[in-house]
């Protein structure tokens, strides 16, 4: 039993590297360009990665409002990052979501679920202290091109 549990690690791990495509990195959108150690996107393959976002307009200002406009606004700034990469919301298959308060989760949920149609994407949301720039919530989300 233990042999074949070696052998499966061992055969993980000498998978070829060739197969994987390369990645590519995008840097725009409002948090471009100011200094960030990070990307707005990368697409590997046919799968596009947005980093975080939160609620900042295009000055990287956190826009005023609280839970309701920074949603709106990384929303916003999502749909911006998958329309630069020929995407739609309807082509998000995940997302991750970051609140500094759980007890906003409804406020969040019903400006979220607006920009999405059923069947929802996949979603993990927790609740996490400390956001970037005092924001209220974070957002991630991963995409996927259609087959062609």
């Amino acid at each position: 039993m233990m042999r074949t549990h070696i052998a499966v690690l061992l055969a993980m791990f000498m998978v070829p590297v060739s197969g994987v495509a390369d990645p590519e990195f995008f840097d725009e959108g409002p948090m471009s360009g100011k200094g960030y150690p990070f990307s707005e996107s990368v697409r590997v393959g046919n799968i596009l990665f947005i980093s975080g976002q939160v609620g900042v307009d295009e000055n990287n200002q956190l826009v005023e409002g609280g839970i309701v406009g920074e949603t709106r606004q990384i929303m916003s700034n999502i749909g911006g990052a998958l329309e630069r990469r020929g995407l739609g919301f309807s082509d998000v298959v995940k997302c991750t979501v970051f609140l500094a308060d759980v007890a906003e989760w409804g406020e969040f949920n019903t400006i979220y679920t607006s920009y999405f149609e059923r069947p929802y994407p996949a979603r993990s949301a927790l609740g996490a202290n400390g956001l970037a720039l005092g924001a209220r919530l974070e957002v991630e989300c991963i995409a996927a091109y259609p087959s062609e």
